[in-house]
């Protein structure tokens, strides 16, 4: 069909439909299919929606939409296109719509926008504010906490899915909208920054077109990048940035100069990749968590390259040589995933942006400019820089996997540089016997790049050349011994063999004159092709026989393979399968004579040598129907016949091998078999009643395989070349087409339709053996006839293999014959469900389908470039996936009894017979989608309480029915209210019924995963739906196809709403009365386990838009103060979620009269002073407090404000405060009534003061909840009544009272945020003095929680409301009393409550740090540890953000100059710095040097704390500091040092991994070297370990500044000549870093430089005496030349795993030192082994690298005597 007709056929024209419908067979019919299908949805649907028939009627025809989808792909018009996307977008922001219902359409809609080309930003306008406010309700939900909403663990991904389809969509002004609407949430000391940042990541559109890109990113671009430049210490948002960016870079390539950032990217990507480094690194483990995603770094880089600057090849370059050691096999740790991750993403990610720049259709997305499309050039220098860390990845621990894909993408781009090398790999790897883990590496990397290698193309035509000598070499690969070995062998043959045709065309180098020199190569190498077909079949005959010797198998009952050997047999039959269609004619007649004589002359036992060479005759059956028939059919026939059939138990062998391969002959096309239909007629009737089991069933076989190749459709050839290859080679040259793609217009598929003989022939097959088999059944079924168990057996076996069945009343004579059962359930199983194949069977060759097209497939190209044998398949998938789509959804009444029976059987005595059943059961379940309400009255019958006559077996039964299995339905739960009403009271009922016995364990355990599973999967239900008209009735009356219903007419709609609200509420309410009162009525009765089901899913149905009605209410409030426990914990979270439904809405107005600054302004300013906490104007009357402005979030006005500050408005118009009993409501009198009664309370209380499980328990928000609600919605009404209470439990120091206390305590200062000023003050005159007590009282256990109470009290508070709290908390936290101990617990409980306050209380930490700063000299441990993390959040306001005012709080530069000064006794001094104080408060005043040390230790205790926390790093006030830490931290790994080094050493490792800017580095250069010029040996040796992981974290923002690598350079050759020796060595060390690292380069001064200094002349020896001990410091040159030799060494060292051309001259000048004196001695041993060792593995290839003569000096080095001295 030419594409011109299809629009007057359809009547539109169509989206994007799938193009292998049209090459089915029966292709002319699907257009007026499709159009009929499309109508009905459109009418349905939008008649639906205008009816509010959500549930079933808009699901119904969704689901429909989705299956047209699946078969037609997008076949509808862009109208109609637009239109149900707006219908769908509608229906999803419907406020109260359903989660389930929501995430559904949301999948629809997201495939529905899935390809962006087909609509552009013209055609659609989406809005973004619903999915914003629907993003916010479901993910920030503020009710789901206290039980009151239930959402699935899928949400969240669903919901940003849909949000990334809809982005392009979004208006040109959502950009400032968005920023105007998350601006003021970007406080970075509060959690509302993750949130906007997140936002920010999944909203902000990036594809406008070039001339909006100023109502675009330009907007937001220098800001947020600004911020992120300006981070330091990797907070969890930044990842989001990251994501962002990648995002833009990649949408809009050419609009954005990148170049000022390149050097800080790729830092950073360094850092996130987490790698081990120098000699004592500690990790944070926060750059653990929060490390960057690796597919968007590599979107990133991907969307860098290219330009004219190059700066980011560059930049990669240097990336991968940094981290290329890394990738060898013999380094491992958490880190290499990360890196085989980069390696595998960044070629695929080039290709594509490859392909998008060359091949792809221009669509309306914005296009690269040409001034920034990749090069030539670039690809070349991209490819070069991957191709050594890929080589290494190749045989890397992780398997190879990831270095084949990268091989295959890296392949497309340049296949000379990419393949060369890995076939230089493969072939030695062929060779060696000894190494198979090399071989399968190699193997796998080749099947990679197949394709490019076959297809030689101009960039490497000697490709083709390769392939012959490499499938010759791999035959050998199929050996029975080595599995693995055998499997990818398969895989590579196969792999080869699908590319190139098979065929002999040696002769055409005589007769055509036209060839090229490879092409005539090529064509004298096929000659070999017969030789390796024969040579493989022999292989796979020996692999045969060797799995035939297992002789045992005929006598044990084993009816299965083993998995390996049905792995095995798997890829054995489609490799030789594949072989035989790529074969021309006369190699194929070969090698059907060898297979044929093969399977005539041995008999084979059939399970699975049987197997496997019958699976070879069908192969070539398959491929030449004719000839093979022609064969096999008559020999087998006759042998039949021969052997007279004696009905016995065991059979001949012979007669069931010949029926076996007679069994699999025939699996071929239709046509081919009719000639023999006579004889195989006979054959079955001869066969099917064997008495032996084996016998039939093999005729069964048979039977079906002629049945199927008759009666279905299917293509009949697979061969990658239309037509075959068997023309002449004056005319056609078979290498032409060596991985030549299928042309999908061409395809040329032969398919196999059934013709009128063919149907006739089937129907006498069934009627000749069917019908009696069915007169046997019904006479046995009525009792007339008996048969034995077996006949039974067999007569089903026949029956279902003519898949058709009548199985009933068996149930009802012999229940104990499950075998027969079985087949029964088998039987219903494909009359529900098989259409011609099996949806097991489909979904693994799709996926199968998909993994070869992924290995095979041409991403750089594209458009659907595969190989033919793949194109028809997939068009021969999509006839199955019709096949199992169109047919028969309905649910018919014969449907109906084959479900009843099913129910029958799924409850019989038998387990297994149960399990079938069930397992079918549920597959039916989900295929008919409404049949879930006819079936769960029937289950509930066996659990009903008064039924007599139900087993354990039938009840068991029933309970698994409900419970479902893992993926499918669950019947307890089903969303709609009608089921729900029915099986939870059955549920909880069947407590009492006389099958239930709780002895037997796995009852119990069936009752414990039906609640579990009800509690993980109930979500919220719908009540009540709204408005989406308009476009139902647009979609109802427009385009083609018209819908044929009319558009219902008002009064329908009005009736339709009234139904749809009636049918909600009617039945959620009487459903929970009815509960209510049922609990009620038999809880005296009722084992335990069934209350805990009742109250558990009572607990589910509380909703946040339905109040509870009062029985329950009054359920729940007495199951407070239940005997079990677990009953309380549900009614506690119940009680919270009522109290939150019982709240009063309180009334907000916009703030009045806020100036907004002039510009971008962040941080302290005048305009948002007023929200911070002073002293002099706190509310302390109540006047003031009336008129105090409170804004309780913390955020608000930091960065920006808001639109519209909304605050509370004042007390008069808030709903009143002071109810009396009479003026509440009855729910709210209920509670009132239980909690002013002390005989509740005190009960309440006591088991409030419970432990639970000792040292476990914590704060519990479930409780600081229920009293937060109660003192909200109350007042202070119950504070009388608990006064006493929490007076008597504060004085008792055990924890769980203390802990209890705490709750109420939290929750009173939590509640009490509308209480009049008169109350409040009363509330803390009675607060303060408990508090004091409490703090006082603190132990161990209950810190925590009291830290707990007081954070949680202070959240989301404005302070001045709380200054009565703070000003007790700020008294005199260290005041001695009580002990250290004490004193820390203040201080952190203090700290809790400031940490919420963040920037507000700058007052309040002025004063506190004034308080401290005298008391940092503290004596004991844990205070100081304290202070530190305190004063860590004191300085945490002090950050160095763009945009961003000096804080008002205190500031860490005046703290440290401050510090400073007292610690100078310490810096003048330089004498070693001792830890001698002794612990114990010294009357005396103590000298300087001691306070001082005491106070280093405390800064100390505060440089580490910041470490993690602090958004920015000091660098400037730290750098004072480094000297002294120099000094302090010792040089050795020991554990045993006090605490002061130990400290100091990690401080240095914490800080030389910080994050430095660019014009931070030379400050740290100065202070580094001024350091190295110090007396103590200690400080220059830690100045190198320093320097290596300062390097190392900052590489690329070095590397951009040639002054700073020239200082590092000069100073590690300064110090390679230290006269202390461990500081020469660590300096080699280092320097052998830098080198393999990339940081510096060797080159000819360096070299040079360090030859000088081996040549110092040495003085010469003076005799020693025997036996002394000579210990002079060494001379001057001694030194000089050990740094030489030093420095040669480092080179040596620097490159492991390579031999680069300068080594070996500086091996042989090393070799002259080998008898220096020491210490020059051992550095050359110690350096010779070294080499030795890394470079033993590939001596072979390495020592290509010297002259004869160097190899003789060198073996004599690593293996003379002195090696070993």
């Amino acid at each position: 069909m030419t594409v011109g007709e299809e629009p007057i056929k359809l009547g539109f024209v169509p989206q994007k439909d799938i193009v292998y419908n049209k090459l089915l067979p029966y292709a002319d019919i699907l257009d007026e299919e499709s159009n009929d299908l499309l109508g009905k949805i459109k009418g349905n649907l939008g008649r639906a929606v205008q009816l509010r028939e959500i549930w079933p009627g808009v699901l119904f025809w969704t689901r429909k939409l989705s299956t047209y989808m699946r078969l037609y792909g997008r076949k509808f018009s862009k109208e109609d296109h637009v239109l149900f996307i707006k219908l769908l977008y509608e229906l999803i922001t419907i406020d109260k719509l359903e989660i389930s219902m929501m995430q559904g359409l949301a999948r629809l809609l997201i495939n529905l926008l899935k390809k962006r080309e087909l609509l552009s930003r013209e055609d659609l306008e989406l809005p973004w504010k619903p999915l914003y406010e629907l993003q916010d309700r479901i993910l920030y939900s503020k009710t789901e906490h206290l039980g009151l909403n239930w959402f699935p663990n899928s949400v969240e991904n669903v919901l940003k899915t849909l949000v990334r389809s809809c982005r392009p969509y979004f208006p040109e002004s959502a950009t400032q909208e968005m920023l105007e609407e998350w601006r003021p949430l970007l406080c970075p000391f509060d959690v509302t920054m993750q949130r906007a940042i997140g936002y920010f990541e999944l909203f902000l559109p990036t594809t406008l077109p070039p001339e909006l890109q100023h109502k675009g990113f330009k907007l937001w671009f220098d800001e947020l990048i600004s911020l992120w430049v300006a981070v330091q210490n990797l907070p969890s948002w930044e990842v989001h940035l990251v994501n962002l960016f990648a995002r833009l870079a990649n949408d809009n390539i050419g609009y954005i100069d990148w170049d000022p950032y390149i050097p800080k990217i790729f830092t950073r990507i360094l850092r996130s990749l987490n790698l081990p480094v120098g000699t004592s690194q500690m990790l944070v483990p926060r750059y653990l968590t929060n490390a960057y995603d690796v597919v968007h770094v590599v979107l990133w880089v991907s969307a860098l390259l290219g330009g004219p600057s190059k700066q980011a090849q560059a930049q990669l370059s240097g990336l991968f040589n940094s981290i290329t050691s890394f990738f060898h096999p013999s380094n491992h740790g958490r880190w290499l995933m990360k890196l085989m991750k980069l390696l595998q993403r960044l070629p695929a990610s080039v290709v594509r942006r490859l392909h998008r720049e060359r091949y792809r259709k221009p669509t309306w997305l914005t296009p690269v400019p040409d001034s920034h499309k990749m090069t030539e050039a670039d690809i070349t220098a991209f490819v070069e820089s991957m191709m050594q860390p890929v080589l290494l990845a190749m045989f890397s621990k992780t398997g190879s996997l990831d270095a084949a894909q990268a091989l295959q993408n890296l392949a497309l781009m340049r296949p000379e540089l990419v393949i060369p090398p890995v076939l230089e790999k493969t072939y030695p790897a062929m060779e060696t016997l000894t190494e198979p883990h090399q071989l399968t590496a190699t193997l796998s990397c080749m099947i990679g790049v197949a394709r490019s290698l076959v297809s030689g193309g101009q960039r490497f035509p000697e490709g083709p050349t390769h392939m012959l000598p490499l499938l010759m070499r791999a035959l050998p690969g199929v050996d029975p011994n080595d599995f693995s070995k055998c499997m990818i062998t398969f895989q590579f043959i196969a792999t080869f063999a699908t590319l190139v045709p098979l065929v002999d065309c040696s002769s055409a180098v005589h007769e055509r004159s036209d060839l090229t020199e490879v092409a005539r190569e090529m064509c004298s190498a096929s000659a070999e092709f017969e030789d390796f077909v024969l040579q493989f079949m022999d292989r796979c005959f020996a692999l045969i026989d060797s799995s035939t010797l297992e002789q045992t198998r005929e006598e044990t009952e084993t009816e299965k393979m083993t998995h390996l050997e049905s792995l095995v047999e798997l890829g054995l039959s489609s490799t030789f399968s594949t072989i035989l269609t790529q074969c021309s004619i006369d190699i194929f007649k070969v090698a059907l004579e060898k297979v044929f004589n093969f399977a005539t002359t041995n008999i084979f036992e059939t399970r699975v040598a049987g197997r496997m060479v019958a699976d070879m005759c069908r192969a070539a059956s398959k491929c030449h129907p004719a000839q093979s028939l022609k064969l096999f059919v008559p020999h087998c026939c006759n042998a039949i016949n021969q052997i007279a059939v004696s009905n016995e138990e065991e059979l001949d062998k012979e007669l069931l091998w010949n029926l076996q391969l007679l069994s699999e002959v025939t699996r071929v096309d239709g046509d081919k078999i009719l000639p023999y239909s006579t004889q195989l007629v006979q054959i079955l009737q001869l066969t099917l009643h064997l008495k032996c089991k084996q016998g039939y069933t093999l005729a069964c076989n048979l039977l079906h395989h002629v049945l199927r190749s008759t009666a279905l459709i299917y293509p009949t050839e697979y061969c990658s070349v239309p037509g075959g290859f068997q023309q002449p080679t004056q005319d056609y040259l078979p290498i032409n087409d060596w991985g030549r793609p299928g042309d999908l217009w061409n395809l040329n598929i032969q398919w196999h339709v059934p013709r009128v003989e063919e149907t006739s022939f089937v129907f006498y097959v069934l009627d000749l053996i069917l019908q009696p088999e069915l007169l046997r059944l019904q006479r046995y079924a009525q009792g007339e006839r008996d048969m034995t168990r077996d006949d039974v057996l067999q007569s089903l076996s026949i029956v279902q293999h003519c898949l058709l069945g009548a199985g009933k009343h068996i149930l009802e004579h012999s229940e104990d014959d499950t075998k027969s059962l079985f087949s029964i359930i088998k039987i219903i199983s494909d009359l529900l469900h098989f259409r011609g194949s099996h949806k097991q069977e489909f979904d693994s060759r799709w996926k199968s389908f998909n993994l070869v097209k992924k290995s095979m497939e041409n991403r750089l190209h594209g458009r659907k470039q595969h190989i033919r044998a793949l194109l028809i398949d997939r068009v021969m998938l999509q006839h199955e996936l019709r096949k199992l789509t169109v047919e028969g959804c309905e649910y018919r009444s014969i449907h109906q009894e084959l479900m009843r029976d099913l129910l029958r059987l799924s409850t019989s005595t038998y387990s297994q017979v149960r399990s079938r059943a069930q397992s079918v059961l549920f597959t039916a379940l989900g295929t008919y989608n409404f049949c879930c309400r006819d079936l769960i009255p029937r289950v509930l019958e066996f659990l009903e309480p008064d039924r007599s006559d139900v087993t354990q077996q039938q009840f068991k039964g029933a309970l698994y029915c409900l419970l479902g299995n893992h993926s499918g339905v669950c019947l307890a739960n089903l969303h709609d209210w009608d089921c729900i009403t029915l099986t939870w009271p059955a549920i909880v009922r069947s407590g009492l019924s006389s099958a239930m016995s709780l002895e037997k364990p796995s009852i119990v355990r069936l009752f414990d995963d039906l609640a579990d599973k009800v509690h993980r999967q109930y979500e919220t239900i719908g009540i009540d739906f709204s408005e989406c008209r308009a476009v139902a009735v647009q979609l109802q009356t427009s385009g083609v196809p018209l819908p044929q219903d009319p558009v219902p007419s008002d009064q329908e709609e009005a009736e339709g709403l009234r139904k749809q609200e009636e049918k909600n509420l009617d039945s959620y309410l009487p459903s929970l009365c009815l509960k209510t009162f049922f609990t009620r009525c038999s809880v005296w009765c009722r084992p335990w386990k069934f209350e805990h089901n009742a109250i558990g899913f009572m607990s589910l149905l509380l909703r946040d838009d339905h109040p509870l009605p009062s029985p329950a209410i009054l359920f729940f409030v007495k199951s407070l103060n239940h005997d079990s426990l677990l009953v309380r914990k549900l009614a506690i979270s119940a009680v919270a979620g009522i109290m939150k439904q019982l709240k009063r809405p309180h009334k907000k107005v916009p703030v009045s009269g806020l100036k907004e600054p002039a510009g971008m302004i962040a941080g302290d300013r005048p305009d948002n002073q007023w929200l911070q906490y002073n002293s002099s104007s706190l509310p302390r009357t109540q006047q003031d407090w009336e008129g105090c402005t409170f804004v309780e979030k913390t955020h608000w006005g930091y960065y920006s404000w808001p639109q519209k500050l909304m605050m509370y408005s004042p007390s008069e118009e808030q709903p009143k405060q002071e109810l009396t009993r009479e003026e509440m409501t009855e729910r709210e009198q209920i509670i009132y009534d239980h909690f002013s009664d002390p005989v509740f309370i005190n009960q309440l209380i006591e088991f409030l003061s419970l432990e639970d499980r000792k040292g476990k328990d914590k704060f519990s928000p479930r409780r600081f909840c229920l009293f937060k609600g109660l003192f909200r919605n109350f007042n202070d009404a119950f504070l009388p009544v608990l006064k006493p209470h929490m007076e008597r439990l504060v004085a008792d120091t055990h924890e769980s009272k203390q802990r209890c206390v705490a709750e109420i305590t939290s929750g009173l200062i939590r509640g009490s945020k509308h209480w009049s000023y008169g109350k409040v003050e009363s509330l803390w005159e009675l607060l303060c003095p408990l508090l004091r007590t409490a703090l006082n009282n603190i132990t161990v256990e209950t810190y925590a929680d009291w830290g707990t109470c007081i954070a949680t009290a202070c959240e989301s508070r404005d302070p001045r409301k709380l200054h009565w709290l703070f000003e007790m908390l700020m008294e005199s936290p260290v005041n001695g009393e009580g002990g250290s101990f004490v004193d820390a617990c203040r201080l952190y409980v203090l700290q809790g409550g400031l940490a919420q306050q963040e920037w507000r209380v700058p007052e309040l930490l002025h004063r506190l740090l004034q308080y401290l700063e005298p008391k940092l000299t503290q004596v004991y441990k844990n205070v100081r540890e304290r202070i530190g993390s305190v004063l860590t959040y004191i300085f945490m306001i002090d950050v160095n953000l763009p945009y961003t005012q000096p804080t008002a709080s205190p500031r860490i530069k005046e703290f440290t100059e401050r510090v400073l000064l007292r610690l100078k006794p310490l810096t003048e001094g330089d004498e070693e710095i001792q830890n001698h104080v002794v612990e114990e408060n010294e009357v005396g005043e103590q000298d300087e040097r001691t306070q001082a040390i005491k106070l280093l230790k405390t800064v100390l205790k505060w440089l580490m704390a910041s470490a993690g926390r602090s958004f920015s790093t000091a660098v400037p006030e730290q750098l004072q500091l480094l000297p002294l830490l120099f000094k302090i931290a010792p040089v050795e790994n020991d554990d045993s040092y006090d605490e002061l080094k130990r400290d100091a050493k990690t401080c240095l490792s914490l800080m030389s991994q910080g994050l430095l800017y660019t014009e931070q580095i030379p400050l740290v250069l100065l202070a580094l070297q001024e350091i190295a010029g110090s007396s103590s040996w200690h400080a220059r040796y830690t100045v190198l370990t320093y320097l290596q992981i300062m390097v190392f974290y900052n590489l690329f923002t070095f590397m951009s500044d040639q002054g700073a690598v020239n200082d590092v350079r000069a100073l590690v050759i300064r110090l390679l000549e230290d006269e202390q020796l461990e500081v020469r060595e660590m300096a080699a060390t280092t320097l052998s870093g830098f080198l393999q690292c990339n940081f510096l380069s060797i080159e000819g001064p360096m070299q040079s430089h360090f030859e000088a200094l081996c040549k110092t002349r040495l003085p010469k020896k003076r005799k020693r005496e025997l036996g002394s001990v000579v210990d002079t410091i060494p001379s001057g040159d001694l030194v000089r030349r050990h740094a030489g030799v030093l420095g040669l060494s480092a080179c040596i060292l620097s490159s492991p795993y390579d031999v680069p051309t300068w080594m070996p001259q500086l091996l042989m000048n090393l070799s002259a030192h080998l008898n220096d004196t020491q210490p020059i001695e051992m550095t050359v041993k110690k350096t010779l082994s070294n080499f030795r060792r890394t470079h033993h593995d590939n001596w072979q290839e390495h020592k290509q690298q010297f002259t004869d003569d160097q190899l003789l000096v060198l073996t004599d080095l690593l293996v003379s005597p002195c090696y070993y001295a």
